[in-house]
């Protein structure tokens, strides 16, 4: 199918990815605000988040494939066990990564993921990005930049080199799920949340947090999380890696906006212009869809 007909089918399909990963993004933004607001270590946060999350994946999955969802996980194939190990080495990095350097460093590096998940795609994949989204990927990488700048600080190089992990695995998930657009690689979440809960409890993380924080807990990995993640992982489906982890920055604003509302914890200057940055950048991307929709129209 080319001509009009299919150039209107192609922003159909954008438009959707747009509102299924923007919505996933919604539901994850509370994850910094409930995760601070708990005392628990983070490897006892990620054993129960890893197993939580787990249970999530498997209510959300069978409700939606029933006595199917076997077959489904089949279907995904390695690329799907990938998918499941990067998720789980995303999360565990991530939180590694924050105990052991300066959060302002990790989230500098997790920036990267955008631009990481382009370059995946082009060169195992040969899928090239226009232009336009090039540049919306390096302003909303340099305004998350500037967010981070401030509490950037010193570390020990395992922070790093984990955050550097958390990176990857979230870019290269994105990546892989979008070569095979046609199966839904978000069935496979719930192998990694598995790997995540084994990980963090071979490290000591399975203990009992107390009743208060466990209700955190429950909040955000039966409440929020599993809807996020699976509807962040179906993404790839109708739209490119980059662009699904360009808009995991709004989860940055969005995420640093609720602390400071909830926990009067004060972003420093540079937080408001980056995060001003990053709203504009998408806002003009997503006018600028719209504008050229409506002119393919008329």
């Amino acid at each position: 199918m080319t001509g009009p007909g299919a150039a209107a089918e192609l922003r159909r399909h954008r438009r959707t990815g747009f509102v299924i990963a923007g919505l996933g993004v919604l539901l994850l933004s509370p994850d910094s605000l409930l995760v601070k607001s708990t005392d628990v270590s983070p490897l006892v946060f990620l054993f129960w988040r890893g197993l939580l999350l787990a249970i999530g994946f498997m209510v959300i999955n069978s409700w939606r494939y029933g006595r199917r969802l076997p077959s489904e996980m089949i279907r995904c194939g390695w690329p799907g066990l990938y998918c499941a190990l990067a998720f789980s080495v995303s999360t565990v990095g991530f939180v590694t990564g924050v105990k052991y350097t300066a959060a302002g460093n990790v989230l500098v590096i997790l920036n990267t993921a955008p631009v990481i998940a382009a370059v995946l795609a082009w060169l195992i994949w040969k899928e090239s990005l226009p232009l336009r989204t090039w540049l919306v990927i390096l302003v909303c990488v340099s305004g998350a930049t500037l967010m981070a700048v401030g509490e950037m600080g010193k570390g020990e190089p395992l922070g790093l080199v984990m955050a550097g992990l958390a990176a990857f695995g979230l870019a290269s998930n994105l990546a892989v799920a979008r070569s095979r657009s046609g199966v839904d690689m978000s069935v496979m979440l719930v192998i990694g949340a598995i790997g995540t809960a084994v990980v963090s409890a071979s490290l000591g993380g399975a203990r009992w947090p107390g009743w208060q924080d466990m209700s955190l807990i429950l909040l955000l990995c039966l409440g929020f999380l599993p809807a996020a993640t699976t509807l962040i992982q179906t993404g790839p489906r109708y739209l490119p890696a980059a662009e699904v982890s360009l808009l995991l920055l709004l989860e940055t604003v969005i995420g640093t906006f609720l602390v400071w509302v909830f926990l009067a914890e004060v972003p420093p200057p540079l937080s408001f212009v980056g995060g001003g940055i990053i709203l504009s950048a998408l806002a003009c991307n997503a006018l600028l869809d719209e504008w050229r929709r409506h002119r393919f129209q008329t």
